[in-house]
């Protein structure tokens, strides 16, 4: 069963995690992210990726500032055992404290 809820706390520097793997099963109409660090801005890559085809990007870069929540429309579909769904965090400072929510 995917993990649509996700919390990232404590790493140190850019981090990158399988929020969907192939094949999950899930679709997703928008995925929300808290960056919850309290003082610092986070950037984020969102992007699906096929091993045979490489990587697609909903946005990259974005930078969310503390305190602040983002959700974005998504409308992704992984039933099939093709794409899954990454992300990246990459924080100003070196602790990431952001909560992903796919719905």
């Amino acid at each position: 069963m995917a993990t649509l809820h996700h919390n990232f706390s404590g790493a140190s520097g850019a981090v990158t995690k399988e929020l969907l793997a192939p094949g999950d099963g899930i679709k997703a109409n928008s995925i929300s992210i808290a960056n919850i660090q309290g003082t610092n801005d986070c950037d984020v890559d969102l992007w699906i990726e096929k091993t045979t085809t490489g990587k697609f990007y909903f946005f990259k870069g974005l930078t969310i500032p503390t305190d602040v929540s983002f959700i974005y429309d998504l409308k992704f579909d992984n039933s099939v055992s093709e794409f899954g769904l990454y992300i990246k965090l990459t924080p100003s400072t070196s602790t990431v404290l952001v909560d992903v929510i796919i719905s």
